[in-house]
């Protein structure tokens, strides 16, 4: 028996059915499509629109794709009130895991769990994404469907109900563990020059990010107590001016997470070295017809400008090669002050709330690896017993 179509389109017979679908502010009907390959479809269609609209669903619920709604959210939502480092996270999820894929045309309201299920699973075991790209996918859209579902777009968000890979793995941060030994920290000493070597140095005795220690003011550190306060980063960061241009500015931003702001001690022995260098630093920002103020930066450019951190990278990478140090990344002098604590026996929760890692577990999967001489030390303090 044939199926019996009313409507033609590009050499395709559907049935076409309108329906009333509500009422405008000045009182005139509303009149909706709908298309099937078949009477009963076209309803079956009709029926699930009136329904969601009787949920409270927006008008065009079943119209909007993932991507068009993402793209609402993006730049006329999260920009308004986010940080750009947060925008810049965002729009790079976005872009590197959903924009190119088969989701990003997917209609809204027909992505279930198990569409971000199979979506998740490819990523992982297909494009060997690591399970912190799949977590942090995850939760950008666990929080945009949470819009969608405040528009009143979808009634529930699937990224609920969605399980995520288990499988135990070592964090990004720790593959590339290398501490620089006691031999090479010397040879870095003797060939340090200007801001570089109070970088260094700092950075060896305290363990900062470098966005923290290139966000550092007199303001942040108390001799008398002989520490220094942890409460912002100096980043490059991507500035969105619309969905298709951008530029990069030089901003300080408050940390991410609550554990990343902290006080950190000093070194006893860093004290003169780093009061020495702000009245260094005073007499730079006065050459340039500037006062060293509380909130002025104690690192900067011969001109008092704030340091661009690819630069000073380059000159790490200028200054290993001087000292004839094999290269490793200015990170690892970080590592390095975290590894010569556990040498030192000092416990996990200490070493965490210096580093200001949000969690004990990221302290240890990161360095607990990477100590294997520890563990053996340890392990002699017991030889007693076999005497």
């Amino acid at each position: 028996m044939a199926v019996k179509t009313n409507y033609e389109k590009n050499g395709n017979n559907y049935y076409r059915l309108t329906s009333t679908v509500g009422k405008k502010a000045d009182g005139k009907l509303i009149r909706k499509e709908f298309y099937g390959k078949s009477k009963k479809e076209a309803e079956s269609k009709r029926d699930e629109y009136l329904r969601g609209i009787q949920s409270g669903l927006n008008s065009n619920f079943n119209e909007i794709t993932l991507g068009e709604l993402i793209k609402v959210w993006l730049f006329e939502v999260v920009k308004t009130y986010a940080s750009h480092s947060t925008m810049d996270r965002y729009e790079g999820i976005y872009r590197n895991y959903i924009k190119e894929t088969t989701l990003n045309s997917t209609k809204l309201n027909s992505i279930k769990p198990l569409i971000l299920q199979r979506h998740y699973n490819k990523l992982y075991y297909e494009n060997k994404k690591s399970l912190s790209v799949i977590k942090n996918l995850n939760k950008f859209l666990k929080t945009f469907f949470n819009y969608a579902i405040k528009e009143d777009y979808i009634l529930s968000n699937p990224c609920i109900k969605v399980t995520l890979p288990v499988e135990k793995t070592v964090t990004d941060e720790s593959k590339d563990i290398d501490p620089f030994t006691l031999e090479e920290i010397e040879k870095i000493k003797k060939t340090a020059k200007n801001y570089m070597r109070i970088i260094f140095l700092l950075d060896l005795g305290t363990g900062l990010r470098k966005g923290e220690l290139l966000a550092l003011t007199p303001a942040d550190i108390n001799f008398e107590k002989e520490e220094i306060y942890i409460n912002k980063s100096l980043k490059k960061i991507k500035v969105f001016d619309s969905e298709t241009k951008y530029h990069y500015e030089t901003a300080i931003e408050t940390p991410k997470t609550k554990n990343s702001i902290r006080t950190v001690p000093i070194p006893k022995k860093l004290i003169p070295i780093l009061k020495k260098h702000i009245t260094k630093q005073k007499e730079k920002y006065l050459s340039n017809g500037l006062i060293l103020k509380e909130n002025s930066l104690i690192f900067t450019t011969n001109s008092c400008t704030p340091i661009d951190g690819v630069n000073m990278l380059r000159a790490w990478k200028r200054l290993l090669k001087r000292a004839g140090v094999r290269y490793r990344r200015f990170h690892n002098v970080r590592h390095t002050f975290a590894s010569q604590l556990f040498f030192a026996h000092v416990e996990l929760k200490t070493v965490q709330m210096l580093l200001g890692h949000s969690s004990i577990n990221i302290t240890s999967e990161i360095y607990v690896h990477v100590l294997p001489q520890s563990k053996i030390d340890s392990i002699e303090k017991i030889n007693y017993l076999f005497s």
